[in-house]
């Protein structure tokens, strides 16, 4: 019996999957940032918000199939082995990134849901979570926006900490995640 080879790199679909999910968490954080300079109640405030909530729902249905690729297939080793408390902190910040894309589109459509709006997605209206509720939408919202500041943080520190890995530690952390050819 032959033994195979470790791999070296994530699989094609986790590979796409997290370079897509990070032009669309852009696109999510630009719509809603951008909608400032916008007056209240006009056309393109209004649909950088509908983009805003539908890029942050497609968000969530790619990272459930992001969870799935990720259990279901091989994680490659990094070579040369970071120490242990390396490997601790980036499984704690990496499931903060999973919670952190999981939980934030579901507070925004609790948040739409509370304040008996449409939940639009792509020319659906997706049905409510929670019935109208004026102190639960404000609350959500309150948690949605400190959440998202966290996010820039857990966003930033996980890309420093790759860039760290490949021109500091030179070790292939980066390199494993890079599309291109195998």
């Amino acid at each position: 019996m032959t033994k195979s080879a470790p791999i070296s790199r994530y699989s094609s679909l986790s590979i796409t999957l997290h370079w897509a999910m990070v032009l669309l968490l852009i696109a999510v954080y630009a719509c809603i940032e951008l909608r400032e300079y916008y007056p209240k109640g006009s056309d393109f405030r209004e649909g950088l918000k509908m983009w805003h909530f539908m890029l942050g729902l497609t968000m969530l249905l790619l990272v459930l199939i992001r969870v799935v690729a990720r259990v279901t297939s091989a994680t490659p080793l990094i070579t040369p082995d970071p120490p242990a408390w390396q490997t601790l902190i980036a499984k704690l910040t990496h499931l903060a990134l999973y919670a952190f894309m999981i939980a934030m589109p579901i507070a925004g459509w609790v948040i739409l849901s509370a304040s008996g709006k449409a939940i639009p997605f792509y020319g659906l209206d997706l049905p409510a979570l929670v019935g109208p509720s004026k102190a639960l939408g404000g609350q959500v919202k309150e948690l949605h926006e400190t959440v998202a500041t966290i996010g820039y943080f857990l966003v930033g520190l996980h890309a420093v900490a790759a860039l760290f890995h490949h021109y500091i530690v030179k070790d292939d952390t980066l390199r494993r995640m890079m599309p291109g050819p195998r």
